[in-house]
């Protein structure tokens, strides 16, 4: 499979504190099914979509005070050169560029603004197999409140051409299209959005990733049921059918209905 371009996201993985429960969740929700990994990479588990596909991972958390997360990674042909631009750019780095064997590099970051993100550096691990599906990761948007400071990031680290949407002020929201690419549906790759007054102060800055589903409101009835919340929704937009929950072990991630879209999208 070809490679992913600097700045598009290529990968997800969530740490949990109970790989076996998270496996159990994530199994009935999509229908995943699971390769079992490694006592050297941690047990790294990798997630598959009924047609075998390779969609995202599952892995145990190392040390019981990081967080219970969905990680999002962006790809990048040189990792250390894309580290030299995140602390120039007054980013921050995680933890620096470490060779995972032979399936690639990996580094984890915050931005200005305190979201953390990753970088992955293919070798044989490419990334997705599939997204943009039922089952499979389909959109992420950084949540900030500094959004000039983190708009300017990720433009300078990755190149990104981006474009505004709504007015700045009572809805601000940006998206970004990889370096080269003209700033249209079909190319953005990632969206920013600012957190206003309605958001509780102690939110973190923070990554949301989307999951498709085929039924929304039949999903958030199963997370319920699974002993997942459901934080918000589900809504209509011009996107999809969404809601904004979290598994039983309290990782926070979206699912869309991308075949249902009620209105126009913002200019």
């Amino acid at each position: 499979m070809a490679g992913y371009a600097d700045g598009v996201p290529c990968w997800v993985d969530a740490m949990l504190s109970d790989l076996e429960a998270g496996k159990r969740f994530y199994g009935e929700l999509f229908g995943w099914t699971f390769r079992d990994g490694e006592k050297e990479y941690g047990y790294y588990t990798q997630a598959f979509a009924a047609d075998g596909k390779n969609v995202a991972a599952l892995s145990p958390k190392p040390d019981g005070r990081m967080p219970t997360v969905w990680n999002l990674y962006l790809a990048s042909a040189d990792a250390q050169a894309t580290a030299a631009r995140i602390r120039e750019a007054g980013g921050q780095l995680v933890t620096e560029p470490m060779a995972v064997g032979s399936y690639g590099t990996m580094l984890m970051a915050a931005d200005p603004g305190g979201a953390v993100f990753g970088v992955w550096q293919a070798g044989t691990h490419k990334g997705f197999e599939k997204s943009g599906e039922p089952g499979s990761y389909t959109w992420a948007e950084i949540l900030t409140r500094d959004a000039e400071r983190v708009d300017t990031f990720y433009e300078t680290v990755f190149g990104y051409g981006s474009r505004q949407i709504g007015d700045g002020e009572n809805f601000d929201y940006k998206v970004f299209a990889p370096e080269g690419k003209d700033v249209t549906p079909a190319n953005v790759v990632l969206g920013r959005f600012r957190m206003g007054s309605e958001f509780p102060a102690e939110l973190p800055a923070h990554y949301d990733v989307y999951f498709g589903v085929e039924d929304a409101d039949r999903a958030a009835e199963t997370i319920r049921r699974l002993g997942g919340r459901v934080n918000r929704g589900p809504d209509d937009s011009p996107f999809g059918r969404f809601a904004v929950v979290a598994d039983d072990q309290g990782a926070n991630f979206s699912i869309i209905d991308q075949s249902r879209t009620v209105g126009d999208v913002p200019a």
